[in-house]
């Protein structure tokens, strides 16, 4: 579904990522995983269209979209959770959601998408009219997934979901995942809780100061001992 091809990023003078290439299968959970500063955001960046590459392609359904504007890339079926919610604060929960909507791919499915929102996390009906920005951190969340998911989209990338929430609201969320998978969803997952992340994972890769180092299916990476200690302190 989606191929990042020896993509160079820079900023400045400094050089983000170096060579870097995966493949996202349609239908699979793909992990990125990599210590603060790997070039992870970077690279979640990049492929949502915020970020322009030095050097390299970007190809999503056979497409060449390196370089596309971000609300291009939207339309186009690449969702994102941002790091931190990113939620508009003083805007409802229910406007929070309309804005998700404004995309010209998820007009004509907007209420039954708003239904799939609702049903996944009921706390946002009740609020609906509650300014987004008095949400519970993982309410918040759960509105950011939301409002990407109202758009429509075949692939999203999730950058570090379960950042700074309750370890019960952590799991609500990373299950939220798995079955929004299961129902045909193509996820790319950054996360920090890297023993889990290479649970859910079809496939993963290690990013280290902006190159993947390495590569394989989930659970074989969690297995590598160079992972156990370099992450899980093994």
């Amino acid at each position: 579904m989606l191929r990042v091809e020896n993509l160079d990023l820079f900023y400045g003078d400094a050089q983000a990522l170096a060579d870097v290439s995966i493949e996202i299968r349609a239908g699979t959970i793909v992990a990125i995983v990599g210590a603060n500063g790997a070039g992870k955001t970077s690279l979640i960046r990049t492929i949502a269209g915020m970020l322009a590459p030095a050097r390299g392609r970007i190809m999503f359904r056979d497409i060449d979209i390196t370089g596309w504007e971000s609300h291009r890339v939207c339309n186009l079926g690449i969702g994102q959770v941002a790091e931190g919610r990113q939620i508009f604060p003083t805007l409802s929960v229910a406007e929070n959601l309309e804005v998700g909507a404004m995309l010209a791919r998820a007009r004509a499915s907007r209420t039954r998408n708003l239904e799939r929102v609702f049903a996944l996390f009921p706390v946002l009906a009740e609020r609906s009219g509650q300014a987004a920005g008095t949400l519970s951190g993982g309410e918040q969340q759960m509105l950011a997934i939301g409002r990407c998911l109202m758009g429509a989209p075949d692939l999203v990338m999730f950058d570090e979901p379960s950042l700074g929430l309750a370890p019960a609201i952590v799991q609500h969320v990373l299950r939220t995942i798995r079955d929004l998978n299961r129902e045909g969803l193509t996820c790319v997952l950054v996360e920090q809780n890297v023993a889990v992340s290479l649970k859910l994972a079809n496939a993963a890769y290690v990013l280290e100061n902006g190159r993947v180092t390495l590569s394989g299916h989930g659970e074989a990476l969690l297995a590598d001992d160079r992972v156990r200690q370099a992450y899980l302190g093994m």
